[in-house]
């Protein structure tokens, strides 16, 4: 895990070595152990590193072949590094015990198809030094990030946006991305960034320049993997492709922990890591508030406490969020959905006192049906294929279990005609200003996008390509901070395409989601986590905190300034009413609070700066 950064000018002014150096200056936190740079000319390469396999001095980036004809500079881990080790040994000699290597031969003989071959995350760049051309790809999902910046004269890339931005004269932002963030809560679901000349390559893609020639090319494409597909496996099946994917990724040269949020998926990797690899030494750490209030998940997690020898735990509270929210903004660079990653940060700093390398359980609620918008798409998909009576059990043992009716709400929304949704959107989003909501509305692809699945699948890859990668920057970015590697097994492209071919019922069945993989943890998790239905993610106390006097003091500043009123996003009345209702206790407007919060700083910080 590192970061890595370059520029390629298509004239040829010489890119200078200090260009580089500013570039890995700003990123130095995602690799403190070592660095590099190279320039030939107008290409300049550089790389911070972040020591996890092969300690030495041979794991030094830039590397070159063995001809010193290409160079690559490499971010991630290539878990299956050691098999294709062993297929390449006969022609290739290995300097190293590095997975860089690896990477950079498998590319020398098997072009781009060696992307195929790896299991695991990944963004790099090779360089041809004889031809000049240049090779960049990204992973299946997005795990690990490709920012840059493209126009007639250059092209600017880095592991993070804060290490382009000095290359850009003005810095503006990009209304559709904010539009989205504002009134969909989403973001990442484009190329797109915040940031109207910076992009992102998508996940699954590929960037060949050829003569100054730029191609982008998508490599993986989830959908035609497996919209057709169609397997039926045994949970013991199931079990075995988490287990392996889990071992693959114990592969580090530096102490693993595990983070435990006490939710069923971050619990499952826990319990194999103990039952199958009976790893009782593991450091875990998690996130509690030493109350019994509904978001303290305390109580799962200290089922372990007679299992796990090294439980670790932050306490996350008003105090170090006042302290903090400065750093966390200028950490993730872009508005953040919600203040959960907050949370994760916490996290991620504790890790670094104690091991590099954690295992999180990201990446299972999007293959396994976890949030409750998934019970509508399958709702949707039992009435079109006239299944009436599964259609009512189902939404029978979700009311019983759940003693909610947001599955139904998202059900109705989905039958809903585009006219309905779009209408729908202007009634539940009174804090946007209403000439930015109709100026930008039509620029929205959000809706289609992700929230009209014709079955439970397809609302599931839906999520994969639109939704999941969002949270897997956050969580690079949190874990990055604090120099920590996040490690994801339920990101095994193996297990994600095993879980979106099952049949639905392997996902939802009786009113319960992961069906599969609750099944597969039978007498390994313990009972009261491996049947929790509750779906809590990082959760906070935001909405007391939101209440407290200095916190108030901070958000007054911000809704009464000028800057704020100057944004152009907000319905400034409807602001000042909600945080009214919100501290007499008349409502929960936290995540509209903590946009007011985001949106704020991150203009006045990073954009304006």
């Amino acid at each position: 895990m590192c970061g890595i950064a370059g520029i390629i000018n298509f004239s040829s002014k010489r890119v200078e070595d200090f260009e580089i150096r500013k570039m890995m200056k700003i990123m130095k936190h995602r690799g403190p152990n070592d660095e590099g740079s190279f320039v030939d000319n107008n290409v300049g390469l550089g790389f911070v590193r972040l020591s996890i396999l092969d300690l030495s001095s041979s794991g030094h980036q830039p590397m070159f072949s063995e001809d010193n004809r290409y160079v690559i500079v490499f971010n991630g881990e290539v878990y299956n590094y050691i098999e294709l080790k062993d297929k390449l040994s006969g022609k290739y000699s290995f300097k190293s015990n590095t997975d860089t290597e690896v990477v950079l031969n498998s590319f020398l003989e098997w072009g781009e198809d060696c992307l195929n071959k790896f299991n695991g995350m990944f963004s790099f760049v090779i360089y041809d030094t004889l031809s000049k051309d240049v090779f960049i790809a990204r992973d299946r999902y997005g795990i690990k990030p490709f920012y840059y910046f493209l126009d007639e004269n250059r092209f600017i890339f880095a592991s993070e946006i804060k290490s382009i931005l000095p290359f850009i004269s003005v810095k503006s932002i990009n209304n559709k991305i904010m539009f989205d963030y504002l009134v969909y809560n989403r973001t990442d679901h484009s190329n797109n960034t915040f940031f109207n000349k910076i992009q992102k390559l998508q996940h699954g893609n590929l960037i060949n320049i050829i003569k100054n020639k730029f191609e982008i090319k998508n490599w993986y494409n989830l959908y035609n993997r497996v919209i057709n597909r169609k397997i039926n496996i045994t949970p013991v099946d199931y079990k075995e492709i988490l287990e392996d994917s889990i071992k693959l990724r114990l592969r580090s040269d530096v102490k693993i922990g595990v983070s435990l949020s006490g939710g069923l998926d971050s619990s499952a990797i826990t319990s194999i890591l103990l039952n199958k690899f009976n790893l009782y030494d593991i450091n875990s750490f998690s996130s509690t508030y030493n109350s019994n209030k509904s978001y303290d998940e305390g109580a799962f997690i200290k089922l372990y406490s007679s299992k796990i020898k090294n439980m670790h735990y932050v306490h996350p509270n008003k105090e170090t969020f006042l302290n903090d929210y400065q750093d966390f903004i200028l950490t993730h660079s872009e508005p953040v959905n919600d203040v959960g990653s907050y949370i994760q940060y916490k996290v991620m700093q504790l890790v670094s006192k104690h091991v590099t390398v954690v295992l999180d359980g990201q990446g299972a609620d999007e293959q396994l049906g976890g949030y409750h918008n998934f019970y509508g798409s399958y709702y949707k998909e039992l009435l079109h294929k006239g299944k009436i009576s599964k259609l009512f059990r189902e939404m029978f043992f979700y009311l019983k279990y759940h003693n909610s009716a947001e599955a139904y709400k998202y059900f109705l929304y989905y039958l809903l005609p585009p006219k309905l949704k779009e209408h729908q959107s202007k009634v539940l989003y009174g804090s946007i200003s209403k000439n930015y909501f109709n100026s930008n509305f039509k620029q929205s692809s959000i809706v289609n996008d992700i929230y009209n699945p014709a079955s439970l699948k397809e609302s599931l890859i839906q999520h994969f390509e639109y939704k999941l990668e969002h949270l897997l920057k956050w969580d690079d970015l949190n874990s990055m901070r604090f120099s920590v590697e996040s490690r994801i097994p339920f990101l095994d492209f193996r297990l994600v395409e095993t879980s979106l071919s099952l049949s639905s019922e392997n996902i939802i069945k009786d009113g319960v989601t992961k069906r599969i993989l609750r099944d597969s943890m039978k007498k390994i998790l313990p009972e009261k986590i491996r049947m929790r239905y509750d779906k809590k993610g990082f959760s906070s106390p935001r909405r007391e905190w939101f209440c407290d006097n200095k916190v108030q003091d901070l958000i007054f500043d911000i809704i009464k300034s000028q800057d704020f009123n100057n944004l152009g996003f907000f319905d400034i009345k409807d602001v000042n009413k909600k945080y009214k209702l919100h501290l007499q206790g008349k409502g929960d407007f936290s995540k509209d609070i903590w946009k007011w919060i985001n949106v704020y700083e991150w203009n006045k910080n990073i954009v304006c700066k």
